[in-house]
């Protein structure tokens, strides 16, 4: 073979080798910001919903401080309730923070009702998560349907109140999502930011994490099923008051104004 067609063959794979990994890197890329629910989306910050929010009527009746002139930030939790979530509770309690609840159905809202109660009765919003945590975006619309209505109906019969918000799991949502949640009333809420408590046991480690990425009008996500993340919450609540930060629940963060069906916020 003719030395200069060996040289162009070596050069066809080089380019389309170098195609191939940029390929790869694209969708690690692609992967690893939809499963901290940046990807892309379309999303409205706290700050942008206060600015058209109604009167001070509405945040009056959603919270005792106004977002816009104080540092607020809001805690939720993930995948609960779990046996670690009377202690949240307590701590909670005691502190004296409203937090975001995002439930699951299945093996959580309907071993722990009890629970889901003692949320919505203690002044914690509480939300859905799915019923059992299948990925939306890989679902058809009548499956989707399924995983928001049922924890909605379920936390309704348990509280009296419907859930008007559903983080989606890994926050992977799409247009079909955005429609069907549209349909429900409900509106989606992602974070800003994460421990990846699901990656340590470590309480520090976890505390260390929410400290370093913690901003005004954030909103924390962590979960309390994992053994280390209710040790590790005292710690955050003390750390970050003492930063002067002002803790809320999502429908607090946003008012005056109020999360629309069919959005998304972060």
């Amino acid at each position: 073979m003719p030395t200069q067609i060996k040289t162009q063959i070596k050069k066809t794979r080089k380019t389309a080798l170098q195609f191939r990994a940029a390929r790869i890197g694209a969708l690690a890329a692609c992967l690893s910001l939809a499963l901290t629910g940046c990807a892309g989306l379309d999303t409205t910050a706290p700050s942008a919903v206060r600015a058209h929010g109604a009167p001070t009527a509405q945040a009056a009746r959603l919270g005792p401080v106004d977002c816009g002139e104080v540092k607020c930030i809001a805690l939720t939790f993930d995948a609960g309730p779990s046996e670690n979530s009377a202690r949240l509770l307590d701590i909670l309690k005691d502190r004296q923070v409203p937090a975001t609840f995002f439930l699951l159905g299945e093996r959580h809202i309907t071993a722990y009702p009890q629970l889901v109660r003692r949320m919505a009765d203690e002044g914690h919003e509480v939300a859905s998560h799915t019923w059992d945590h299948r990925i939306l975006t890989e679902l058809t619309p009548e499956e989707i349907r399924a995983e928001l209505e049922r924890p909605n109906a379920e936390i309704q019969r348990l509280t009296g109140r419907r859930p008007t918000l559903m983080r989606p799991p890994q926050g992977r949502t799409n247009d079909t999502v955005h429609e069907i949640c549209r349909e429900l009333g409900i509106a989606e809420v992602l974070w800003t930011v994460t421990a990846k408590d699901y990656t340590t046991e470590d309480p520090e480690l976890i505390q260390r994490r929410v400290l370093d990425q913690a901003e005004r009008d954030g909103i924390i996500l962590l979960h309390d099923i994992y053994a280390g993340t209710v040790p590790a919450v005292p710690g955050i609540i003390d750390a970050l008051k003492d930063r002067g930060y002002v803790f809320v629940t999502v429908p607090q963060l946003l008012a005056p104004g109020k999360a629309e069906p069919g959005k998304v916020y972060r």
